[in-house]
């Protein structure tokens, strides 16, 4: 039976550095949460205040920046993104996004009733604004096309794929 518990930023960091195929870890996140199976770390997930300004204008939405599990465990992502929802939701949210590369399925977060609802252009971090930090700041992820995956309000049509 799988097993969540709150966890910091860097635990779940930990297990991205780990088995995350193209992530690195992030900065700064609201919540996470590990998944056990057997007393193993499984999986974990991490929130944060969505990165696009103009959802992050908005404090009844959250994003979930980074969602990692160990290969061959069933359910234990769509489980991390149920409990990520679920946590949001008591604290006052309203709706989640998540951003995920267009070379992947999605299929954990059609499993936990997320919406596929836009595609996003490939774009490189850190943009020309971070240029006063040459060498400080790296890019968390390879430039790639993403697919925008939200639950809750406000109900927009699933994107056809």
């Amino acid at each position: 039976m799988i097993e969540l518990r709150p966890a910091t930023r860097d635990e779940v960091n930990a297990l991205v550095e780990r088995w995350h195929r193209h992530h690195k870890p992030v900065r700064a996140a609201r919540f996470g949460a590990l998944a056990e199976l057997g007393g193993e770390l499984v999986g974990g997930v991490l929130v944060a205040t969505p990165v696009a300004r103009a959802l992050a204008e908005d404090p009844r939405v959250l994003e979930v920046v980074r969602l990692v599990c160990r290969g061959g465990d069933r359910n234990v992502g769509s489980r991390l993104l149920g409990a990520a929802w679920q946590a949001a939701k008591a604290i006052g949210c309203r709706r989640m996004v998540s951003y995920v590369r267009v070379d992947e399925t999605g299929a954990v977060y059609r499993a936990a009733g997320w919406r596929a609802v836009a595609k996003t252009k490939a774009r490189s971090w850190p943009t020309e604004r971070h240029s006063y930090l040459p060498g400080v700041i790296a890019p968390a992820s390879e430039p790639i096309a993403r697919v925008r995956w939200e639950i809750g309000t406000p109900e927009r049509k699933e994107m056809q794929r």
